[in-house]
């Protein structure tokens, strides 16, 4: 009797965890406000394994050099890494000067979305 008593607890301490593991952006590549060459993909590492068929992300140009403009969707590709906690965002073309976001949606086991978003500029 108090084996199955361990063991109940047990589960159901090993539910509720499941139930709270929300995926947290870790880091990204290119990080948070960096300056630099436009990278070729850009890679976000979570906390958790993520559910691809629910997550997903946008690249949106921001700001372009002496020119206003309201935000600009980029066309890229969106997947998983080689990693089930990477999402890897490969622009379709090389991305010209400026400020760019990226807007996430991170899904994981307990299937609530989170999102976010990574703020980066190409010199």
């Amino acid at each position: 009797m108090r084996m199955i008593k361990t063991t109940v607890v047990a589960l159901g301490l090993l539910l509720s965890t499941f139930a709270q593991a929300h995926p947290k952006l870790l880091s990204s590549t290119p990080a948070e406000g960096a300056v630099g060459a436009a990278p070729a993909k850009i890679e976000l590492h979570f906390s958790e394994n993520l559910m691809t068929q629910f997550s997903g992300a946008k690249l949106v140009m921001t700001e372009m050099p002496g020119m206003a403009h309201a935000p600009m969707p980029m066309k890229a590709k969106v997947s998983g890494g080689g990693d089930p906690k990477t999402m890897v965002i490969t622009p379709l073309s090389p991305l010209p000067i400026g400020t760019y976001k990226v807007e996430w949606r991170a899904v994981s086991s307990d299937t609530h979305p989170i999102t976010g978003n990574v703020t980066f500029k190409v010199k």
